[in-house]
């Protein structure tokens, strides 16, 4: 039987608040579309800032074409990013409670800051980079509220495109660098996820839509499609997909992330229950 945005966003929103498992939208309804999800978005989107809860951003999700086939993906999804989970590491180093998660997984990426907005159709990433006022590591904790991360396609979006916490390292300013320079540090740069000091996964800038800053092209192209969600703004905080596969994760793990061939420093995150 088919339900309702409204019915759909009210139990997506209580299931990301309770960190339980609901039936994917597409269960009851083989229907259902990426208009559809996007509509239950915007309706859960409206339910959190009627709550208090302040949109600072926007995630960008499934931009790794090779992790699409484990999940399904048949496209890159997004999400916005709120106070409520967006946070800055300390000196590189950040702790976070897995409470009310429900089947958390850890992803290393890429965050840009907004200084301005990046125009429709660009596709140089050089020139994209012009928009921003800083980069930095990131750890995305995305979170599935469907049983065993088991979903249709255009279910992914409907769930906040599985954001749950963005961690923040420490911004690398962009005033006055070579932008031809750094975006092929970006692209070319390597990434090694580690877990208590054991190597987990590794990966390459490249393996975000070919490049982190295409990622936001990406983001820039459907919400000129979406007239019911603002554009990209100045100021916002924009993480563009992981660089490796998405691993589950526990309390009382320690994982970091070292980035060479771009000038940031190592970030690291402990876990707690």
């Amino acid at each position: 039987m088919k339900r309702d945005t409204k019915t759909i966003a009210r139990e997506l929103l209580a299931s990301h608040d309770q960190g339980k498992t609901i039936a994917p939208p597409s269960a009851s309804d083989p229907e259902f579309d990426w208009d559809n999800a996007y509509a239950v978005a915007a309706e859960i989107f409206a339910m959190r800032r009627a709550r208090g809860e302040r949109p600072v951003g926007r995630k960008i999700g499934f931009t790794n074409r090779n992790i699409w086939a484990e999940y399904g993906a048949t496209s890159p999804i997004w999400a916005h990013v709120y106070d409520t989970t967006l946070s800055f590491a300390s000196d590189n180093r950040a702790r976070l409670s897995l409470a009310n998660s429900a089947s958390p997984r850890i992803e290393p990426e890429i965050a840009f800051k907004l200084a301005a907005p990046i125009p429709f159709g660009l596709r140089d990433p050089a020139q994209i980079l012009r928009s921003i006022e800083w980069f930095a590591p990131s750890f995305e904790i995305v979170d599935c509220h469907f049983a065993d991360w088991k979903f249709k396609s255009a279910d992914s979006a409907v769930d906040q495109s599985f954001h749950w916490r963005l961690v923040i390292g420490t911004p690398r300013s962009a005033a006055g660098m070579d932008t031809a320079k750094i975006s092929a540090q970006i692209r070319d740069c390597r990434l090694a996820l580690s877990c208590n000091g054991e190597i987990r996964d590794n990966g390459v800038g490249s393996n975000a839509l070919d490049h982190p800053a295409l990622a936001l092209a990406f983001l820039v192209d459907i919400l000129a499609r979406q007239p019911q969600f603002a554009p990209l703004a100045a100021g916002e905080i924009i993480t563009t997909g992981t660089l490796t596969a998405a691993l589950p994760i526990h309390a009382g793990e320690t994982w970091n992330s070292t980035i060479s061939g771009l000038p940031v420093e190592p970030l690291t995150l402990e876990l707690s229950a």
